[in-house]
């Protein structure tokens, strides 16, 4: 099932319902970032989001459900934040300040914790093939994000006809999440620095004289 498809057969809740549901996830989903999806308990949820059992189990039938509602807000938050960032992205200027961006955000917490979706996707996506799939939807487009980026830069005349917006859009992603994951393991912004910086030094090799 793909976000849009978990999305179009969501339950119809009263306000109040809608209210309770979203409190409960936003509990979930700060605390399996914190603490990573199999360390978090229900009712740890239960307790941090100041429902009853019955609350909880009124709105989700089991954690794999949770989990699932979890990576789909996880994924609308970073879309919604990336979207507002990469559909103006038509420079290379442009796409250092997209660097630049993410880079801040992970140095306030010294690069703890990782991505919010990268982090989920190691623990869930080969034992939850719904929240694998949605995940990989989002990753893919957050690549056509940056990619539709380098194909205005491209018919800009910024980049050279022989770049593949593509595989750079990949190339970016990976040196990204790579970044994440090396930030998350020495507390320490630099790794993801250097990764995203490499990577762009790759993309310069393209820009037209």
């Amino acid at each position: 099932m793909t976000r849009s498809e978990s999305a179009e057969q969501g339950p119809r809740l009263t306000r109040r319902g809608a209210v309770t549901r979203r409190r409960i996830i936003e509990a979930a989903a700060e605390l399996m970032y914190m603490k990573g999806v199999s360390s978090t308990t229900l009712d740890e949820v239960r307790a941090a989001s100041g429902t009853s059992k019955s609350q909880l189990y009124n709105h989700f039938a089991d954690k794999e459900q949770l989990v699932r509602e979890v990576v789909l807000m996880r994924a609308e938050q970073i879309m919604e934040r990336e979207r507002a960032a990469l559909e103006r992205l038509r420079s290379f200027n442009s796409l250092v300040r997209w660097r630049n961006a993410i880079v801040q955000r992970n140095a306030l917490r010294n690069g703890a914790y990782g991505c919010v979706l990268g982090s989920i996707s190691g623990e869930v996506s080969d034992q939850d093939e719904v929240a694998r799939r949605a995940l990989a939807e989002t990753f893919e487009e957050w690549e056509n994000l940056i990619e539709a980026g380098l194909r205005r830069m491209q018919d800009a005349g910024t980049l050279t006809a022989d770049a593949d917006p593509r595989k750079l859009a990949i190339g970016l992603m990976a040196a990204l999440q790579g970044g994440y994951l090396l930030a998350q393991a020495a507390h320490d912004v630099a790794p993801m620095e250097i990764a995203l910086d490499m990577a762009l030094d790759h993309v310069r090799i393209y820009l037209s004289d």
